[in-house]
């Protein structure tokens, strides 16, 4: 198995990051295999929807809702809100798998691979990626 880390910078605002072009830079020349994506946080996930036109907005709105940045949280150091984020990944998890084929990956039309980010308290993120090559 390959596997490295990569860096991002998601900023001090909740973010839907969308990945798939570092994905298949990764990818690319592989051959037949899976790639998996992991963001090593308690406050980060990962996601694989459709971006650009309002569901990355829709995510973060649903996830608002599901998750209100209030005082209701246990865990709560850092920002108000700050313990929804801890919950978050238990709704988005840390990671996704993508089969990759001839060194593409194998995404629907309209998929892309996101990092979902909750967390302000948090500006740096890293993630990683790591290809399994097929047999």
């Amino acid at each position: 198995m390959d596997s490295e880390i990569r860096h991002y910078r998601t900023g001090d605002r909740e973010v839907v990051l969308d990945l798939t072009d570092d994905c298949r830079e990764y990818a690319a020349g592989r051959g037949d295999g899976l790639l998996h994506v992991f963001v090593p946080h308690a406050t980060a996930g990962i996601a694989i929807l459709e971006t650009g036109a309002g569901s990355d907005d829709d995510l973060l709105a649903a996830l608002a809702d599901l998750l209100p940045a209030d005082d209701r949280w246990r865990h709560a150091h850092g920002t108000r809100g700050h313990g929804r984020s801890h919950v978050m990944p238990a709704l988005i998890p840390p990671y996704a798998t993508v089969p990759v084929l001839g060194g593409r990956l194998a995404l629907g039309t309209w998929q892309s691979v996101c990092l979902v980010d909750l967390n302000v308290d948090n500006h740096d993120r890293e993630v990683r990626f790591s290809f399994l090559a097929g047999a």
